[in-house]
C-alpha cells in the first residue's frame, strides 16, 4: 500500500511540475502597450463573498505572466486566490527577462538583477504585482491555470474591497508607484491566454 501511495505522490508532483512549467517565448517585446484604465465616477458597489466591492476604474491589460502565486489561507485568500506579476513593454522581452530574477511571496513581487538590461525605473514602471479577484468560477479556473511566460489579455476593474468589520483593501491607480500599496486589486471579468 505504501508503495502505491508513493507512486501516486510522485506522479502528482511530476504532473504539477509539468503543468506549471514556464512557457517559452522568443526574444522581442511581446506586449507593447501599458495597461489602460478609465476612471469610473459614482460607481455602484456590489457584494462578493461577503465583501463590498467598489469599482474605481475600468482596467484592460495585455501582458506577459512573469510569476504566479496561488493563496489558500488567510482572509485575503477568500477574496483573492491568485496573485500574478505581469510585464509589458521591454518587461515582456525574453532577452531582458533572462537577466532579471523574479519571485513572489507574501503578496509582494520581487525582482533582482546584477546586470540591469534596462533602466531600473523602467523595470518598476513596466511590471506590477496584481491581486486578482475572479468574477466567477470559470475566470478563477483560468487564473489558477496561468503560468509564467504566457501572454494574457485581462479585462476588469480596479476596485476597493471593504468588510463589515472595517477591514479594507484598495487598488493602486497608477503604474508609477512601488512598494506596499502599489499593487493593483483587479476584479477580473475575463481572461484570455493568447
Amino acid at each position: 500500500m505504501k508503495k502505491y501511495l508513493l507512486i501516486t505522490l510522485l506522479l502528482f508532483f511530476a504532473w504539477h511540475e509539468w503543468s506549471s512549467r514556464s512557457q517559452f517565448q522568443p526574444d522581442g517585446v511581446l506586449a507593447v502597450a501599458m495597461p489602460e484604465q478609465r476612471e469610473i465616477n459614482n460607481a455602484k458597489p456590489f457584494e462578493l463573498n461577503g465583501y463590498k466591492i467598489t469599482p474605481l476604474a475600468t482596467f484592460d491589460l495585455r501582458g506577459r505572466v512573469l510569476s504566479k502565486t496561488d493563496y489558500q489561507l488567510g482572509r485575503e485568500a477568500e477574496l483573492v486566490p491568485v496573485d500574478v506579476a505581469f510585464g509589458w513593454g521591454r518587461m515582456s522581452d525574453s532577452s531582458v527577462l533572462a537577466k532579471i530574477e523574479i519571485s513572489q511571496g507574501n503578496r509582494f513581487y520581487y525582482w533582482r538583477t546584477s546586470d540591469a538590461p534596462i533602466p531600473l525605473r523602467e523595470i518598476e514602471m513596466s511590471s506590477a504585482n496584481m491581486h486578482l479577484i475572479p468574477a466567477d468560477a470559470a475566470v478563477k479556473s483560468k487564473l489558477k491555470s496561468l503560468r509564467a511566460g504566457q501572454l494574457v489579455k485581462l479585462d476588469g476593474k480596479l476596485v476597493r474591497a471593504d468588510a463589515a468589520d472595517g477591514w479594507h483593501w484598495q487598488s493602486s491607480l497608477t503604474r508609477e508607484d512601488v512598494g506596499a500599496g502599489a499593487c493593483e486589486l483587479v476584479y477580473v471579468e475575463s481572461v484570455y491566454v493568447q
